[in-house]
């Protein structure tokens, strides 16, 4: 079991948020049966000899079921059995039989493979079927992005909500949706250096970018010991490194934005790759790392 229960639970909210029928077009004992032998499985109700008959008459029939109690019958153990189960059902649910709407098994697909890279698995084309593809679960390894670990250990006190979350996203996406990465690795740096000028009861402008707000939080922090011989020219260095980190973040949010959509792009652009994303989370994460540590050696 590497698809943790707690990766299955944000899928199964997820689903259950956006209140996606997960049989499709199919009535639910149809799409089971694809996946399962329901003869071949208990009934839950005395009056049927099987899982079939159960499911039918509190599903079909009367409709006595909540829509989420797949996931929490013990009968098929999705949400803690084996992954090779759980992948199964969720590639099912994009079936071009279960789900005819191509974009709507996609943006699935999308979402599905935002939570399972956490766990190193994804869901990717096995076949195709009259031109619609066809899916299959596989495990490809956790990506380390740098800097993450370092920025999680050391922002956990911060606001530890909503700078997890963020945290999360940047860390989750950084392959399957690196525009999202670049953009969240951009918000905690702003995150961050308004935590930090906050703190320290210094005003700024709701409307500052990013190299302002780093700007000024490098300036209400004491960036060198002061035991160090020529501490103004190593504080001026520090700045300066600190500002080039910032110009990164904000370089590529900025480039983001022009490969992003909605802007009119011809058929067959492409936007940025994973790899622009983990310059950006680099970039953000050492300058977030360094900004927290000084703020917490300073007040300690």
């Amino acid at each position: 079991m590497k698809v943790t229960e707690l990766t299955r639970r944000d899928i199964i909210d997820s689903l259950a948020s956006e209140t996606n029928n997960w049989s499709g077009r199919l009535e639910e004992p149809e799409f089971l049966g694809r996946l399962f032998d329901l003869q071949n499985l208990p009934s839950t109700d005395t009056r049927y000899k099987d899982a079939a008959g159960d499911i039918w008459q509190h599903r079909v029939n009367n409709n006595d079921w909540e829509d989420d109690w797949v996931f929490l019958d013990n009968r098929f153990n999705l949400l803690r059995g084996d992954d090779d189960a759980f992948l199964r059902f969720l590639c099912e649910m994009q079936h071009p039989v279960v789900r005819p709407d191509a974009t709507e098994a996609e943006r699935l697909r999308q979402m599905f493979n935002q939570f399972l890279s956490s766990d190193g698995f994804e869901l990717a084309e096995r076949t195709r079927i009259s031109g619609r593809p066809v899916y299959a679960g596989r495990f490809v390894g956790i990506d380390q992005t740098p800097g993450i670990a370092a920025v999680r250990e050391t922002l956990a006190g911060t606001d530890p909500g909503y700078v997890s979350q963020q945290i999360t996203r940047m860390e989750s996406s950084v392959n399957n949706d690196p525009g999202l990465a670049i953009g969240t690795a951009k918000e905690l740096v702003e995150t961050c250096c308004k935590t930090i000028l906050t703190a320290c009861n210094v005003e700024f402008s709701k409307s500052a970018d990013l190299p302002e707000l780093v700007k000024l939080t490098a300036k209400v922090l004491d960036l060198t010991p002061s035991d160090i011989s020529e501490q103004a020219k190593a504080s001026e260095t520090i700045k300066r490194l600190l500002s080039n980190l910032a110009s990164i973040t904000q370089g590529v949010a900025e480039l983001r934005n022009h490969y992003g959509t909605g802007h009119g792009k011809p058929a067959g652009s492409k936007g940025l790759q994973p790899r622009n994303a983990r310059l950006a989370v680099g970039a953000a994460s050492t300058l977030a790392v360094f900004l927290a540590e000084t703020h917490n050696e300073r007040i300690s």
